[in-house]
């Protein structure tokens, strides 16, 4: 048992992530273009406005990724509840990679938004 609930607290860190970040980058985003804290593609980081609209609409996707995938992610920690360590730790894994997939999708989402938004040179269209 104190494995499972390893393993379902782990498998439940990238949605609280999501949703943490996703709440910060709506309400208090990095307030200027960094290397080291933030969404940062080329894109986004072409000016202050590509970076502001960046960080809004990837804090939207991840606010509402991140509250699907919790209640997703623990009930299907659910169905290995009271099985093998070696089938919770497989299926842990398998949970975490689904996650990270989704996480992946969002930044294409985020790209396509700015690109949308954006001409090359990063004014708005």
């Amino acid at each position: 048992m104190g494995f499972w609930i390893y393993c379902a607290a782990c498998t439940l860190l990238i949605p609280c992530v999501m949703l943490f970040f996703g709440r910060r980058f709506q309400t208090k985003p990095p307030k200027s273009i960094n290397s080291l804290y933030g969404y940062r593609t080329s894109r986004s980081m072409k000016n202050q406005q590509t970076w502001d609209y960046a960080h809004r609409l990837c804090g939207r996707i991840w606010l509402r990724t991140g509250a699907v995938l919790l209640p997703v992610s623990l009930l299907a920690m659910l169905a290995v509840l009271g099985r093998a360590s070696g089938a919770v730790g497989t299926w842990c894994a398998v949970v975490t990679a689904v996650q990270v997939v989704v996480i992946l999708f969002t930044l294409p989402l985020v790209e396509r938004g700015l690109k949308q938004k954006f001409d090359r040179e990063g004014k708005e269209r």
